[in-house]
């Protein structure tokens, strides 16, 4: 029968997890979750309760209210660039911070179908554009572009923040390129509904302008230009309101289709807008199924997960904390052992998952050795490479699970032409039209982060945990490359000269503390090479959103029916017959 059977997998956490690692690992990660929760508090307030005073004495909502009265109620917000600009100041010293690049981007479902919602945070500068505002808005646009839904924004723009300008008007990816982004969603038939709350001035005032329907209220006005700046140019006395509000975009210029007199009013227009959409095909594509409860508690993740990189643990573990029902269809088993591969479902839907396994596995062809999981070797590349397109062939969704040091290396890596193996697999996953989703569980090393998908491959979005640690290598193993020379064979520092012997040790150190830095995920969020940060007690829940989102849309994506799927030949071609 042309069927995936999904089997219950996983075992009890006290089996799962020896008591002292269990403990070990839960209080280390729930002190991590708490600084996020923080952290995530810091950046939502914007620039604090002043700020939000001043946008409720203007009568206006701020962004954060705004979103909350968008929303289904009783669904959840899952913002993604949360932590862009982290901790950076802008401008003259002693400068401004700008929360979240002074954007809120997120998933949040309206009249029961997930949006991309692209809104400037009102109390930060006026919703001023900073340096990496752009790429963040750009990068949820690309999210909604791959997904092919419905892009909200809420636009109260005051413009380019100044002072910062050289950072962020000019370049590829700069303030222009969010208008490319525009026509390139409405050319391929993505609703973009905008509504303008107030300042929309230059590029804020462009931004809105492609979609499909534009509301304003009656503090809102578009213009090029401000008032300020034509008033010194052509010494006019005028207000932006008059020569950009409803009056004007609405009744003369057609650039806007609705006047409206509130945030509320204009918050309920876009509800009607998005009711008047097709309707979700997420119930069609579960095929009588319905979303189920792994039967484990997905909270046990956070105990599961060691937080020491060294230390290994059963990712079908983690799996079965993620899954429905903790079942999983495990994919050609018995071959390239540090690889797991599968059909699961999560919110009811099929996904493929892809994971590094770390456990230490026999060795494929020298009898009695072993190879430690983690990393790449021939035949995991192979599966994965061979499964990866098994699923874009029959449109599975697929969830890559990293926790990779890297490929192999050495005389036998390069005998058994890991380089041309490898790079099968960046073509695989670099021509992939099917939508994939990265999670870097712990470490993401080397060349391994992008053969897995990291975020050079474009993946509709790459998670990390409080415990991610993104980089080639690292810090140690970078100290010793850097500084080999020096080292002997063991690694041992060959001077014997005192003074030289600390020079090398103080450079050592410098580099690997330099490294363990620079492999902090709030860095990584900070700098836009991950997307999110999201703790292991909330990933099934995340998991959830991006699936649903995968199947909301038809017909712009293949998407078989599970008789007729490709994974089902794989399976018989590599299936192991009893002798």
């Amino acid at each position: 029968m042309a069927k995936v059977i999904l089997r219950p997998i996983g075992s009890s956490i006290e089996t799962a997890t020896a008591a002292p690692d269990l403990a070990k690992n839960r209080e280390r990660m729930e002190e991590l979750n708490r600084t996020l929760a923080e952290r995530r508090e810091e950046v939502r307030a914007g620039w604090g309760a002043q700020y939000e005073q001043r946008v409720h004495e203007k009568g206006k909502l701020t962004t954060w209210e705004r979103i909350d009265a968008l929303k289904d109620p009783g669904s959840e917000v899952y913002p993604v660039g949360t932590f862009v600009n982290y901790g950076l100041r802008f401008g003259d010293e002693p400068g401004r911070t700008s929360p979240g690049a002074g954007v809120v981007t997120a998933f949040v479902k309206v009249e029961n179908r997930w949006t991309v919602v692209i809104a400037n945070d009102n109390t930060v500068a006026s919703g001023s554009w900073w340096p990496l505002t752009p790429e963040k808005i750009e990068r949820a646009q690309e999210m909604a572009l791959k997904l092919r839904i419905p892009v909200i924004y809420l636009v109260d723009c005051s413009g380019l923040f100044l002072p910062e300008q050289g950072r962020t008007f000019p370049g590829k990816i700069g303030a222009g390129h969010i208008f490319k982004m525009n026509s390139l969603l409405s050319a391929n038939h993505v609703p973009q509904i905008a509504g303008v709350f107030g300042d929309c001035i230059a590029g804020g005032g462009y931004m809105p302008i492609i979609s499909d329907k534009v509301y304003m209220t009656e503090q809102a006005y578009m213009v090029i230009a401000g008032a300020a700046l034509i008033k010194g140019a052509k010494s006019q006395k005028i207000t932006s309101l008059s020569i950009g509000g409803p009056d004007i975009h609405v009744h003369v210029s057609n650039c806007a289709d609705e006047r409206v007199p509130d945030d509320q009013t204009l918050l309920y227009k876009i509800r009607q807008e998005l009711a008047s959409l097709p309707s979700s095909a997420v119930g069609y594509y579960r095929y009588g199924a319905q979303s189920s409860e792994p039967r484990f508690a997905t909270d046990e993740n956070v105990g599961l997960l060691p937080v020491d990189h060294r230390v290994v643990y059963d990712v079908r573990e983690v799996i079965a904390r993620l899954t429905d029902g903790s079942l999983f269809g495990e994919i050609m088993g018995h071959t390239g052992a540090e690889m797991v591969t599968g059909i699961a479902r999560i919110a009811g839907l099929y996904v493929g998952i892809i994971a590094n396994n770390q456990k230490l596995n026999p060795h494929p062809r020298l009898k009695g050795q072993s190879r430690p999981g983690g990393i790449l070797y021939r035949e995991g590349i192979a599966k994965i490479s061979a499964f990866s397109r098994a699923c874009n062939d029959d449109g599975i969704p697929i969830i890559w699970l990293q926790d990779i040091s890297g490929f192999d290396i050495g005389v036998e890596a390069e005998k058994e032409g890991l380089l041309g193996f490898g790079s099968s697999l960046i073509y695989t996953n670099s021509t992939n039209t099917v939508p994939m989703f990265t999670v870097l569980l712990r470490k993401a090393s080397g060349a391994g982060y992008y053969a897995m998908t990291g975020m050079p491959y474009d993946p509709v979005i790459q998670i990390s945990t409080p415990v991610t640690r993104l980089a080639v290598m690292e810090g140690r193993t970078l100290a010793i490359g850097a500084f080999n020379t020096k080292l002997d064979d063991s690694f041992n520092i060959t001077s014997d000269d005192p003074t030289e012997r600390s020079r090398i040790e103080e450079g050592m150190a410098a580099v690997e503390g330099r490294i363990t830095q620079d492999m902090d995920p709030y860095r990584a969020a900070r700098q836009m090479d991950t997307d999110e940060i999201v703790g292991m007690h909330e990933l099934r829940n995340y998991l959830k959103v991006v699936v649903e989102m995968a199947y909301q849309s038809t017909g712009y994506r293949r998407v078989k029916n599970p008789r007729i799927w490709s994974v089902h030949d794989l399976e018989v071609l590599t299936e192991q017959i009893p002798v």
